[in-house]
């Protein structure tokens, strides 16, 4: 099965300007998912990423092949593999350590929001607040960064009966 840059086109490209072309890969064109695609909940199914899991785990798990673990990062708007994607445990333990000289002090405040939701599987009935806010609650560094590490573990996942498709129109959107 091909990787993600044997569908981007082939150009000639004299990276020096001496007339002296070469055939290289046009990594400067783009595919922009729609919005409004990546909101239609009937496309994606919801997955947790483990610590440690990989893109190419992730899609031999739902797809039986690793080869389409670009269309999980690009699906998911992840640029980074390594500050992006969930990290391991011994990862993120020195992350935070190698981030903050102290991984306990406050980050910032939070409380419930007054109006709307007043829980949530993801934290966001939580809104920051100054430190002098009744109600207000400090979250450390340390916890912060989990909450982060939360948020990139969830993902969607496209349904593995539109894989296929989806390839074909990434192939014909990099071809025009």
């Amino acid at each position: 099965m091909p990787n993600y840059f044997s569908y981007f086109p082939q150009i000639y490209y004299d990276a020096i300007g001496q007339g002296n072309y070469k055939k290289v890969t046009h990594l400067l064109k783009r595919v922009q998912i729609k919005k409004d695609l990546l909101e239609t909940g009937t496309f994606f199914d919801e997955y947790i990423v483990p610590a440690g899991e990989s893109p190419e785990i992730v899609s031999e798990k739902f797809y039986g092949v690793a080869d389409y673990y670009w269309v999980i990062l690009l699906l998911n708007g992840v640029k980074d593999r390594y500050y992006d994607w969930p990290l391991s445990q011994s990862d993120f333990e020195q992350y935070v350590t190698d981030k903050y000289t102290n991984i306990n002090a406050v980050h910032h405040y939070e409380k419930v929001q007054d109006s709307g939701a007043q829980t949530s599987y993801d934290d966001s009935h939580l809104i920051q607040v100054p430190s002098t806010t009744a109600g207000a609650i400090a979250v450390t560094n340390y916890e912060y960064e989990q909450k982060e590490q939360l948020k990139k573990s969830r993902i969607r996942m496209l349904k593995p009966e539109l894989i296929n498709t989806f390839v074909e129109e990434f192939k014909t959107l990099l071809a025009d």
